[in-house]
């Protein structure tokens, strides 16, 4: 079978989910809906969950703010907030057009974690108004998933929110990717026999998910002197002609230049990749090219996120000596995803009540991550767990809360197996719910 023909089949595949999603969004119109979780004998109830009996917790919660987690659905409440200004690859649509999206992110939230979610899409490109508008949404929500936001300002309004807001804020984009890159570079060096901190990492692109993998791979154990990253002009250092408007207007770019790169590397993408143990790409397709794997360090790790069409195909970095290739798709081992992250990580987060997630529970989240699958034995085409290892995620929620508790930003001191069996059960009741609803047909088969 040729290359030519490969990528034909494989582009059609990756085309189907487009095409048979026009046909089921209006059929569904829309991916969520709410049901009461509260009994409803007859209509004597109204007057518990209404008025006048629900003046009773109103006067609880006003004695007490921390009863709201007692009495409402705040405690396992997400909103899903975007502006639309960097939705996929699709770039800035606008939040109607980003809208879809959130709806498909509560799903998984629901699905994969038993976390009750709602999309927020918000008619601003000002991040002082995103801001502002999330801060006077808290009391709704047990925490915010950001999604979808350009950059520079999805780090400003991050770290804003993380500093200011009573709930844990969360960037999926940046944190869940840096979580799952991080799981998978754990067991991806371990097959090859090195070690976190003697590997050199080449990072190519500079976006906001791989400026924040740097960030949470270093908490990992890689040495920020072994980095190097290169964006569209090139590998970041200190001496860059650009230096100044990286200063001024990209601070975390910057960082970046003043604090990798030992070596003092100069030049684009190749000689970032020359003599690196891994890569970690999330760029454009095309943007590796197959014969620089071969610069490379013995036992390659690449991986290459771009989605739909990898910044190099998995058959070609292997032609050319790659150990281990990850990617961002599905019909390709070792796949990048972050679904296997933020549902765990905000069930934890959610079940002891955690005031913030920081950069080490999302490690934790990582290395709970590679744990199931190593314990599943691990090989190059396994270097993750896949999305359908539901074990994987109560296992991954234990390990975030339990570092919450440690961390002291959790206001509830539960035990690692007692986080456990909250995740679990509560994820399990998730997901039997829809298979009941589907089974009675109360949510129709196409």
């Amino acid at each position: 079978m040729s290359e030519q023909y490969n990528v034909e089949e494989l582009l059609a595949k990756a085309r189907k989910p487009s095409e048979d999603a026009m046909k089921l969004h209006p059929f569904y119109k829309g991916k969520i809906a709410t049901i009461p979780k509260c009994c409803i004998r007859d209509f004597n109830d109204f007057a518990i969950w209404y008025t006048p009996g629900v003046a009773a917790p109103c006067r609880e919660i006003h004695r007490d703010p921390e009863a709201v987690f007692e009495h409402t659905n705040k405690a396992n409440l997400v909103a899903v907030i975007s502006d639309g200004t960097r939705v996929l690859g699709l770039g800035d649509i606008g939040p109607e057009a980003g809208l879809s999206v959130m709806e498909g992110k509560a799903i998984l939230f629901k699905y994969l974690g038993g976390v009750d979610a709602f999309p927020v899409c918000l008619d601003t490109k000002d991040p002082d108004v995103f801001i502002e508008t999330c801060k006077i949404l808290q009391p709704s929500f047990g925490g915010f998933n950001l999604e979808d936001i350009a950059q520079p300002k999805c780090f400003r309004i991050l770290d804003t929110l993380r500093a200011e807001c009573r709930i844990p804020v969360w960037h999926d984009d940046q944190q869940g990717t840096a979580a799952v890159t991080l799981a998978g570079l754990i067991n991806a060096v371990k097959i090859v026999g090195k070690r976190m901190e003697d590997v050199k990492v080449a990072f190519i692109g500079a976006g906001a998910a791989n400026i924040a993998i740097a960030r949470v791979v270093i908490g990992g154990g890689v040495r920020p002197e072994n980095i190097v990253m290169t964006d569209s002009k090139g590998i970041l250092h200190p001496d860059r002609e650009d230096k100044d408007v990286l200063r001024e207007r990209f601070r975390e770019k910057w960082h970046i230049a003043e604090t990798t790169n030992a070596e003092g590397k100069t030049g684009g993408s190749y000689e970032a990749v020359k003599g690196s143990d891994v890569i970690i790409a999330l760029s454009q397709p095309g943007s590796l090219r197959p014969e620089w794997i071969r610069e490379m360090a013995d036992d390659p790790i690449v991986f290459v996120c771009a989605n739909p069409v990898p910044e190099i195909w998995p058959w070609e970095a292997k032609a050319n000596g790659a150990r281990i290739v990850a990617t961002g798709r599905s019909d390709f081992p070792n796949q990048v995803n972050n679904s296997l992250g933020f549902p765990g990580i905000f069930r934890g987060a959610l079940d002891v009540r955690a005031r913030t997630i920081t950069d080490e529970m999302c490690i934790e989240a990582a290395r709970a991550i590679a744990e199931i699958a190593e314990k599943k034995g691990l090989h190059e085409d396994y270097i993750v767990p896949n999305m359908d290892e539901w074990e994987v995620f109560p296992h991954e929620a234990a390990a975030v809360g339990y570092k919450a508790v440690e961390q002291g930003v959790a206001r509830l001191r539960l035990s690692r197996d007692e986080i456990y069996k909250i995740a679990e059960e509560t994820i399990r009741h998730s997901r039997e719910q829809v298979q009941f609803l589907m089974k009675e047909g109360f949510i129709k088969m196409p």
